[in-house]
């Protein structure tokens, strides 16, 4: 049976340190968290890195982060490194699952009304 393109038999830290250019997680704000859904505006570049190019193939239907890291068998720092990566060559685009949250003076003046009921 042939294994899948996009899993890889070295999981040791020289080849994370490799992929992620020495980097571990994001700390900009906008970095992808585990529910971040990943869509791919492009397809992968000829030469791409084989990790880059293979999120930018399973993210033709938006997938999460979390399942990024299981489909690829990496940790989530090393794929939040990749999928920022990506966002800033244009590669995937990132939606939050979690809605902003609200005004907090409204939510105050909701939770007061709620209690009057």
């Amino acid at each position: 049976m042939k294994k899948a393109d996009h899993e890889w038999h070295d999981d040791g830290p020289e080849r994370l340190y490799v992929i992620t250019g020495g980097r571990s997680g994001t700390a900009a704000q906008g970095a992808p968290d585990l529910v971040t859904l990943v869509i791919s505006r492009t397809q992968p570049a000829p030469g791409m890195q084989p990790e880059r190019a293979a999120i930018v193939r399973l993210c033709r239907a938006p997938l999460s982060v979390a399942e990024l890291t299981a489909y690829l068998r990496l940790p989530f720092s090393a794929v939040a490194v990749l999928v920022a990566d990506l966002m800033a060559e244009g590669a995937v685009e990132t939606r939050s699952t979690v809605p902003p949250v609200a005004d907090l003076r409204l939510l105050e003046e909701v939770m007061d009304g709620l209690e009057q009921l």
